[in-house]
């Protein structure tokens, strides 16, 4: 398989480069026979600096999110039918927590291949459901799990019943749903609504502290139905497998999708349930540092990286 990154400048005119590249460009550059992924980032990102620092990373899409995302038909029909985008069964819905597990193991023991040793899983916001569930499984591949202001939740509960706890309920995300998310199959939002006060609370609620061109950029890349599979799955993590697995939660003190009161039970929670501490780090950040501040969020990586391999050292024999 062959990789090509291309680095672009920063255009005069940012707006007409940004209609010809994703109106013309990209539908073109999606049509190459064989092509398997590809992916649009703007602005800083975090993963270069680590591995400007010696870190080799990965990456992917989940099933259904991103490049592996469908979106509902309604969400293309002009002109556009607020009730049918609502009512819409999710193409989404039969997507499973199991596929997302099983996808990232894969990478996991790809990553472990390539570097001939364990590795450091991240996993963001939701992503942190399947990060638990791989540290489960394959807790041998693993030098550390990290929850980026993820959701982190004790054996037999599922996201959905996290997100009911009473130190969550200031969370923005869930005023943003669409429809019935029982009903069709899946949470919705409409990260395109052309309605300012709908996307003032997008804004708000995920990319409070980015700037409003990064923020445009950011939700154009937003996929619409995350399925109810992976919210109502029940979280199996066990202290002899999961709990054996170092783990790090990095708390976002501005986010208001997961509020950071609600970050802290989740800690205190799983801690209780587990028998051993999180190891905790702090970024002044909304819900997405590594667009706002990823200078601060690669630190935090690279130090968690230095001490993991310090104390794999100290452990040998």
């Amino acid at each position: 398989m062959a990789q090509m990154v291309v680095i672009y400048r920063t255009p005069k005119n940012v707006e007409a480069f940004d209609r010809h590249y994703f109106d013309i460009h990209v539908p073109l550059a999606k049509k190459i026979p064989g092509l398997r992924k590809y992916e649009v980032s703007e602005g800083p990102i975090a993963t270069p600096i680590l591995e400007a620092k010696g870190f080799v990373t990965l990456t992917l899409d989940l099933p259904g999110a991103g490049v592996n995302s469908i979106a509902p038909t309604s969400l293309g029909l002009r002109p556009f039918d607020p009730a049918a985008f609502a009512a819409e069964p999710s193409p989404a819905a039969g997507v499973t927590q199991e596929e997302r597990t099983q996808a990232v193991v894969a990478l996991v023991k790809e990553a472990a291949s390539l570097g001939d040793g364990k590795v450091i899983l991240v996993g963001h916001s939701a992503g942190g459901m399947t990060i638990s569930a791989v540290a489960e499984q394959v807790p041998n591949l693993l030098l550390a799990v990290v929850y980026l202001a993820g959701f982190m939740v004790p054996n037999g509960m599922p996201l959905f019943a996290m997100l009911q706890h009473e130190t969550l309920s200031s969370a923005l995300a869930p005023r943003l749903f669409v429809g019935d998310p029982f009903a069709i199959g899946a949470t919705r939002i409409h990260a395109g609504s052309p309605d300012e006060a709908y996307r003032s609370l997008l804004k708000a609620a995920f990319y409070a502290d980015v700037s409003e061109s990064e923020f445009a950029h950011a939700a154009s890349q937003l996929h619409c139905d995350e399925s109810n599979a992976g919210a109502l799955a029940l979280s199996e993590i066990t202290p002899g497998r999961f709990g054996t697995v170092p783990r790090h939660y990095i708390r976002c003190t501005q986010d208001r999708a997961i509020p950071l009161t609600g970050q802290d039970h989740m800690i205190a929670t799983v801690d209780a349930a587990i028998g051993s501490k999180t190891a905790t780090h702090t970024l002044e950040s909304s819900h997405s540092p590594f667009l706002s501040q990823p200078a601060n969020l690669a630190k935090v990586l690279i130090d968690i990286g230095v001490q993991s391999l310090a104390e794999q050292s100290a452990e040998a024999p």
